[in-house]
Parts: structure tokens; C-alpha cells; sequence
């Protein structure tokens, strides 16, 4: 492992890379240290303790004093934002994570690497928040998968020196871009853990109705059948509590089993599945939400694709927008299937839709709605709140 703050010479950050596209280390010990975190974070499989381990080797490889990786939640802001260099105390007076502050934000939105010796003199500098350690020197290196920015590195007060060199740009370039596939197999294997634990949930939802929910009922029905052989007060008293309770656990084990249990477009259409959803949903978050279904409808695949831009739509709003409401419309007519999610949230600018969408999802939901030959429209401003209306045809 290097020491912090060891100047790199250019001849030890030339390093060959083989035709497989692993490291090669050649002896050097910092390309050495690099190998070893390539394979630290092959052997990972989630998302928070990869990131850590590339903010701790960035940190490390670059001598910087403080360092930090955010990973951005499609609305310019970060879903995770990680430190290290500032303890506890001060991370606390510092307050709420970053949004789209100064290079942070435009890292995201620019991908490119920034070098500056002094962060404060850049033009896209806005302020350090209260509490905040002054930083000068600045290193900021995107982490890039796809074409889209899974994560960003931030490394500020290069020890022992003015500025980052070169060599530590090009060494840390270099473990982004290694970086990236271990930070996109970690997000792919929490998703697969998510599909899961909602099979899981279903096969549970499943015995739950098939054995203990025929308990109760039978067990309701026992207390009902010997009120009609016994004539004691006291007896009958304490059947009727035993059926009022029986009754009781029913209903609260079927409401478990509901929600529970995902929701089935075909067997339910697409009305109910999306009531059963947005009912969970309103359990879950602490936003007031409403459905109106109008009409009805069975038409298989679509009501399965139309139920996924609906999940999309809802779940921008409560993530992103931070709305004291959402309303989700359904009307289905013979030949149309509208759609309309609407929230009173904080809107974006629609000019960067095109700079945005792909990471808010808007170009899934498109694609979506061009592949059942419908249309997508988003209205929304900042401070406006957003409706994303989705129409299809009915039938196709």
C-alpha cells in the first residue's frame, strides 16, 4: 500500500494494461495496489460496501486528505453520497447531503474529468456549507457505464502538495474505469436479491391463503357451530370471543396476504392490479395518493407494460419531486387506454429532458409506449409539479 501523500512520478502510473483488460502490475507497487483493488471489488456483490472500497483506494492512491463518491439519483442529486477524511462530528454539522451544488452537481450532469488547484477560483463554485472543512486542491473523475454516470469520484487537499498531478488523474481514471463494472454487477445482483425476496413474498402470500387462512376460517366456523349446543351464558360468552377474534386475525391475515402478494394484471386487469399498487404504495411513503379507474379492460400485455410506466411514473414522483400529492387516472375506453400520473412536486426543467431522461426513466416508459403504439407526454416546470400521460391504443 502506498503512503498518503507520496508523490506519483509519471513512470509509475504508465502502466500496460493486458489485451483482457486486466492490470498489469510490472512490480510497481502502486499499480501493485491497484490490481488489488480490482479484485477486491470483483469479489463484491453490493452496492454500498464497492463503493467504499473505490473511495477508500481513490483516496489512498491519489494522497488526498478527503475524498468522497456519490452515486446520482436521476434528478441531478445523489441516492448515496459517501465521505471519508471528515469524522463524524463535523459530517453532522455539515447537514444534508449535497443536491446539485457547485461541481458536484455539474459532474453529474458533464460527465469530465476536473483537475483545479484550487477549487473555490472555478466559475462553477458556488459555497462550502456551513461547517464545511475548507478545500482547495480538486480532483473530480467521473465513474461512466453505458454512456451514463453510475458514480462519481471526489478528492480534494492533495497531501503534501498544491495540487493533483497527472499521474494521480491518470491512476484514478484508470480505476474508474474498472470501477464501473463492479458498480454496475453490485446493482445488478441487489436487483436480482429484490426479485427475490418478491418471489419469496409471493410463495409466502401463497401458504399463507392456502393453510392458515383456511384455519382461521374453519376455526371461526367451529365457534360458530358449538354456540348451537350449549346453553350457558358464560360458554356462549366465551365463544363469541373466540369467533370475534377468529374474525378478526382473518381480516388482518388476508390484508397481509394482499399485500404480500404482487399484483396479477391478468387474473385482477389492470384497474385493480393498479389500485392494489398505489394502496401499498401510500402504505409505504407518507404522501397522500389517489386513483380513479374509469371503464374496464382486459388486454394482456399491454395492461403488463401500461402497469410498468404507471410504476415508473409513481415511483419519480415520490422519489424525486418530493409532492404533497399524487393522483393516478385511468380511463379505459374500447379504443383508447389513457393513462395519467400527476404530483404537485417540485417539477424540472424541461429543456434537460433530453440530457435527463434516460436516468429518470423517461426513455424506458417511451420506449414503452412506442412498442404498444401509444405516445408518452411529459408536462412539468420547475416548481410546477409533473403529469406524464401515457395513451395507447386499445386492442393492440
Amino acid at each position: 500500500m502506498i503512503r498518503m501523500g507520496r508523490r506519483l512520478s509519471r513512470n509509475e502510473v504508465s502502466c500496460r494494461e493486458r489485451n483482457d483488460g486486466e492490470v498489469s502490475d510490472d512490480g510497481d507497487p502502486t499499480l501493485r495496489r491497484l490490481l488489488d483493488v480490482v479484485l477486491e471489488l470483483g469479489a463484491q456483490r453490493r452496492s454500498e460496501p464497492v463503493l467504499r472500497s473505490i473511495l477508500d483506494a481513490a483516496r489512498d492512491l491519489a494522497g488526498a486528505r478527503y475524498a468522497a463518491i456519490g452515486v446520482p439519483d436521476g434528478d441531478g442529486g445523489f441516492a448515496l453520497f459517501l465521505t471519508a477524511g471528515v469524522d463524524a462530528a463535523t459530517y453532522d454539522r455539515i447537514g444534508a447531503l449535497p443536491r446539485t451544488h457547485g461541481l458536484l452537481g455539474t459532474l453529474l450532469a458533464e460527465p469530465s474529468v476536473v483537475n483545479l488547484a484550487d477549487i473555490r477560483a472555478d466559475p462553477r463554485f458556488q459555497y462550502y456549507p456551513h461547517a464545511h472543512p475548507q478545500m482547495r486542491s480538486f480532483l473530480g473523475v467521473p465513474i461512466m457505464a453505458g454512456g451514463e454516470v453510475v458514480a462519481a469520484l471526489y478528492l480534494t487537499e492533495k497531501v503534501g502538495a498544491a495540487t493533483f498531478t497527472d499521474a494521480d488523474r491518470q491512476l484514478i481514471e484508470m480505476l474508474a474505469s474498472h470501477a464501473a463494472l463492479a458498480v454496475v454487477n453490485a446493482q445488478r445482483h441487489e436487483r436480482l436479491r429484490e426479485l427475490s425476496i418478491i418471489e419469496e413474498r409471493t410463495r409466502i402470500a401463497r401458504d399463507l391463503h392456502d393453510s392458515v387462512t383456511q384455519t382461521m376460517f374453519s376455526l371461526t366456523l367451529a365457534a360458530e357451530s358449538a354456540r348451537t349446543v350449549t346453553t350457558d351464558p358464560e360458554t356462549l360468552q366465551h365463544l363469541d370471543r373466540v369467533r370475534d377474534l377468529s374474525n378478526d386475525a382473518l381480516g388482518e391475515l388476508r390484508n397481509l396476504v394482499e399485500a404480500l402478494r404482487p399484483p396479477d394484471v391478468e387474473r385482477e386487469g389492470l384497474g385493480a392490479a393498479l389500485r392494489k399498487r398505489v394502496a401499498l404504495l401510500r402504505s409505504v411513503h407518507n404522501v397522500p395518493m389517489e386513483v380513479e379507474v374509469w371503464g374496464r379492460g382486459r388486454d394482456g400485455l399491454a395492461d403488463r407494460e401500461i402497469l410498468k410506466v404507471a410504476n415508473e411514473a409513481i415511483g419519480n414522483a415520490l422519489a424525486h419531486a418530493e409532492p404533497d400529492q399524487v393522483v393516478v387516472h385511468l380511463d379505459q375506453t374500447p379504443g383508447l387506454i389513457r393513462l395519467r400520473v400527476r404530483d404537485d412536486g417540485r417539477g424540472f426543467d424541461p429543456v434537460a429532458v433530453a440530457r435527463t431522461s434516460r436516468r429518470l426513466g423517461l426513455t424506458s416508459m417511451r420506449e414503452r409506449a412506442a412498442a404498444l403504439g401509444g405516445t408518452l407526454r411529459v408536462d412539468t416546470a420547475p416548481g410546477a409539479g409533473t403529469t406524464v400521460t401515457l395513451e395507447v391504443p386499445a386492442g393492440r
